[in-house]
């Protein structure tokens, strides 16, 4: 009689690296020729467990050197306590547990959280990495996930019609050391909207397909002018990982040649002790060219690799791009093209970054800050401000944006000359980049137009340093207008429901005598004078939530 492993496939799909466009992971697929398996297993956990183990067995066959992610339900994991047989299993193919991520995925209904954590405990201890699965459509708690700290969160695509909430899954994954991936990706517009909510890793047909084979190569759709990743404050070099190739520090170097020559693709080999954690580094180029001289394999074939490898150079898995480059500037210049190993909080391997890769990002992120600064100033523009906004709502921040500008700026310009207009708007964005201190960001967007973001205690401040300064151009006296809005947790959801609190606020400035400042919060009416006076009675409001609210 045949048994249903008999008729059991499985299909590989990557997991693509959105900014190396490399294939970061493969996804382990069940794909039976008859019958729903996957039903049978969520009400199954020891035929879960059996199809976790026999995914890790299917991936040895293929011998691919890729991490690789493997698919257990919630249940299966509270039930059983943990995976025992899935260790076996990674140890006899060969691999690493720290290679393999975990992916729990939903139901959590009617799962026992507390036997759920202490099952991911377990299969964190023996080094396995997690990932919470299905996220946005399923019914994982928000508490549950925080609680099981993932080192990976998977989206599902329809998520990102909402990008508010792709944005605080983004916030709350930097909180817990966890990369975003978006998964069930099957557009161009949908990769744009991945990249642009800060997604670092994704997969879906548009990258490849599940195979039989896995896949090496995946399609990278080129962004859309203007698409670009969620700035932050230094590219993270989670964002940069490559799989590493890893083997044990005894092997010899007939055996790392053996892997060198049978994967192109692959740069180096990291040898690693009995814990994961990086002893030696062979670089292929120079482990190559030694084997190649006319005694060379003669003489190393058998003799340990780790005689033809260097110290491994290695950084934490929070460090920062930035970071990469200071250890790579350390050492002789041979070896400036070395990877470089990333390791976890215990030390192991995670996998490797390139320099190229980092110099790239950081370049284009350098050419993209430039081209959004202003000319005239050198301060960023409208879209820095108002991107930076958008976070801050989404992380449930109080938002206090201002719109500050100099009145009658077209009569200053034609009385004084435009290059005394140019030096009055230079010295107004050196007094605010002066007065800015801690969260506060200041753009220029044009003309005599500045924003100003701060944090509530921050706005005093910084408006009695530019609007109590004498100001002057070609020898007139000149006076500042500056509006602003408060906008509290659920009183505005994104910039643009702010920018429509502000414009009346600005519109009640510019109407009053003097250096003038008025102050509003959205949801509720009307405004107050923080200094000017009037010159007609005028009114303003913004009614974006329900008064009271704001």
């Amino acid at each position: 009689m045949r048994s249903w492993t008999d008729t059991l496939r499985f299909a590989f799909q990557p997991v693509v690296n959105l900014a190396t466009g490399g294939v970061a992971g493969l996804e382990i697929l069940a794909r039976p020729e008859t019958g729903d398996i996957l039903a049978e297993a969520r009400r199954d956990p020891e035929l879960d467990g059996r199809l976790a183990v026999l995914a890790v067995r299917a991936a040895a066959h293929k011998e691919t050197l890729l991490p690789l992610h493997v698919n257990v339900f919630a249940g299966t994991l509270a039930d059983l306590g943990g995976l025992t047989p899935l260790h076996a299993a990674v140890r006899e193919a060969g691999r690493l547990p720290w290679e393999v991520t975990v992916d729990v995925g939903p139901p959590y209904t009617h799962v026992p959280q507390q036997a759920l954590l202490e099952a991911v405990a377990a299969l964190r201890g023996q080094g396995f990495r997690i990932s919470a699965d299905g996220i946005g459509d399923g019914d994982v708690p928000l508490r549950l996930l925080n609680d099981m700290a993932p080192d990976l969160v998977k989206l599902d695509a329809s998520l990102l019609a909402r990008p508010a909430a792709v944005r605080a899954m983004r916030t709350l994954c930097e909180q817990l050391g966890a990369l975003l991936s978006v998964e069930g990706v099957e557009t161009e517009l949908q990769c744009a909207a991945a990249v642009s909510a800060g997604a670092q890793l994704a997969q879906g047909a548009l990258f490849a397909p599940p195979a039989r084979l896995p896949a090496a190569d995946v399609y990278i759709p080129p962004l859309p002018p203007g698409v670009v990743a969620v700035p932050r404050s230094g590219p993270s070099v989670r964002e940069f990982v490559r799989p590493a190739a890893l083997l044990p520090a005894t092997v010899s170097a007939g055996q790392v040649r053996a892997l060198l020559t049978g994967s192109p693709e692959v740069s180096g080999v990291l040898l690693v002790d009995v814990h994961g954690t990086p002893v030696r580094s062979v670089h292929r180029s120079r482990f190559l060219l030694s084997m190649s001289g006319r005694y060379g394999h003669a003489l190393y074939a058998d003799r340990p690799a780790a005689k033809l490898g260097d110290p491994p150079r290695t950084v934490g898995v929070d460090a920062t791009a930035w970071e990469v480059l200071d250890v790579v500037a350390v050492g002789g210049r041979d070896r400036t093209s070395d990877d470089v190993a990333v390791v976890d909080r215990q030390g192991r391997c995670v996998g490797v970054v390139r320099l190229a890769d980092l110099v790239r990002a950081l370049a284009e992120s350098r050419v993209e800050e430039a081209a959004g600064l202003n000319p005239l100033t050198r301060l960023p523009g409208s879209d820095a401000i108002t991107g930076e906004v958008d976070r801050r709502i989404a992380d449930g921040r109080t938002v206090a944006l201002s719109w500050l500008d100099v009145d009658h700026f077209k009569q200053v310009n034609d009385g004084a000359g435009f290059a005394a207009g140019d030096e009055l708007i230079r010295s107004v964005a050196r007094a605010l980049q002066h007065a800015a201190s801690g969260s506060t960001r200041v753009g220029h967007i044009g003309g005599d137009d500045f924003l100003v973001l701060a944090d509530p205690e921050g706005v005093d401040p910084l408006a009695r340093a530019v609007l109590d300064a004498p100001w002057s151009a070609g020898g007139r006296p000149v006076t500042l207008s500056l509006a602003t809005v408060l906008c509290r947790p659920g009183s505005v959801t994104d910039h643009r429901q702010v920018a429509a609190c502000l414009a009346p606020l600005k519109k009640a400035a510019k109407s009053l005598n003097g250096a003038s400042w008025v102050l509003g919060r959205a949801g509720l009416p009307g405004y107050e004078i923080l200094r000017g006076s009037e010159a007609t009675p005028a009114q303003a409001g913004c009614a974006v939530a329900e008064p009271g609210r704001g």
